[in-house]
């Protein structure tokens, strides 16, 4: 067994184990010990307790020594330095026109390492700003990027609860949160109303994750079919977690009606996939019996609708057969007609053609006039020229 003890350099920082080297220690004790960054103090956060070997991380750095109030005093003129060291790194930035915001910076115990928080979008290089921040103060500078979650956490606030946020006062770790913890709390689920000031989804919400599951086991889910203790149907309108209450609804002669019911007084029957449950009204015995009856004779003459669409499809199709067969004897009665009617006129132009009547009679060939009239005219010469010599 090894003895060991929890210190925590920040209010809702984590906790760091150390070998307590046989210093009398107590809650809220101030100390100084080594770290990876240098010599710090811290305060002790979890009271001297022993541990089996193997779950004590090796190797425990050892508590050099209890605070002093010179080591207090030393920590109070460097929260003085760290205001002048934001201001001046601010000015930096704006001179070297990086894209970043600076959130806080931190002096070590001894001094010797300044530490320069800041947020940003993307990647920035900043090899410039730290030679010049090292050529202003002459010692170790390291910046660090940080999220908005640690940035919230570092600078604190109050939620919208009306008190401090959790990060700032007790959470020394981020734990995720999701969109199901809302759904399994029946929150809203507009991200406004759920994010916190760092505008991601509230801490709280994981805090209260298991009491809403183990709570949730025993509720049933909205359209469920509730049955009371009195054999009365309804219908889960909506629930209250919490209190374990139900909301039930019945219809009763067309009236509707919400009562209210601890969840042990009901008999739940859950909702299958696509059905849409509705309060059963009770009916007497005397009508109980009619309506069983015409309700097998309903199933008996329901015929399945893909049966329906069947006859549908075929009478449709005969329809349209009957039509084409209609409209093609339509066609030949047509062509049957007209066809002895054009034969009977072909026949009378023949007939016609072949007896004629006794007052028409064959014509003569015909002649050109022209030819005729040539012909006067050379007669005619003839005869001039014959009386002339006859003269």
């Amino acid at each position: 067994m090894k003895k060991i003890i929890g210190v925590r350099f920040r209010n809702a920082g984590k906790s760091y184990y150390f070998d307590p080297s046989g210093l009398s220690l107590h809650m809220n004790d101030r100390v100084i010990v080594e770290t990876a960054r240098g010599v710090e103090m811290g305060i002790v956060s979890i009271p001297e307790m022993e541990v089996e070997d193997d779950k004590a991380k090796q190797p425990l750095k050892e508590i050099m020594r209890k605070a002093t109030e010179e080591d207090i005093k030393r920590v109070e003129e460097n929260i003085v330095k760290e205001k002048d060291a934001y201001r001046i790194g601010q000015q930096k930035i704006r001179e070297h026109n990086l894209e970043m915001k600076l959130v806080q910076t931190e002096y070590t115990f001894d001094r010797n390492k300044l530490l320069f928080y800041f947020t940003a979008d993307d990647r920035v290089d900043f090899r410039e700003l730290v030679k010049d921040l090292a050529s202003v103060f002459r010692t170790r500078i390291e910046l660090r990027q940080i999220g908005v979650r640690d940035e919230t956490k570092i600078l604190g606030g109050i939620g919208i609860c009306g008190r401090e946020l959790c990060c700032k006062t007790f959470l020394s770790d981020f734990a995720p949160v999701s969109m199901k913890m809302a759904k399994e709390q029946n929150l809203s689920l507009n991200p406004t109303k759920i994010s916190g000031v760092c505008g991601r989804l509230m801490c709280c919400l994981k805090n209260e994750e298991e009491t809403y599951e183990y709570l949730n086991e025993r509720m049933p889910n909205k359209g469920d079919e509730a049955i009371t203790k009195s054999n009365e149907h309804g219908v889960v309108y909506d629930t209250n977690i919490l209190k374990q209450l139900v909301r039930v609804l019945f219809e009763v002669d067309d009236e509707r009606e919400i009562r209210e019911y601890s969840v042990e007084e009901l008999t739940i029957i859950p909702r299958k996939k696509g059905q849409n449950n509705k309060p059963k009204q009770e009916k007497p015995a005397e009508e109980a019996a009619p309506a069983k009856e015409s309700e097998r004779k309903n199933k008996e003459t329901k015929e399945p609708k893909e049966n329906k669409e069947s006859k549908d499809n075929n009478n449709n199709k005969e329809r349209s057969n009957h039509k084409k067969q209609h409209g093609d004897n339509k066609k030949e009665n047509n062509n049957k007609k007209n066809k002895p009617r054009r034969e009977e006129k072909r026949e009378d132009k023949h007939e016609e053609a072949a007896t004629p009547t006794g007052e028409d009679k064959p014509k003569k060939p015909h002649k050109p006039r022209h030819r005729n009239r040539n012909k006067n005219r050379g007669n005619g010469e003839r005869n001039e020229n014959n009386n002339g010599k006859e003269n």
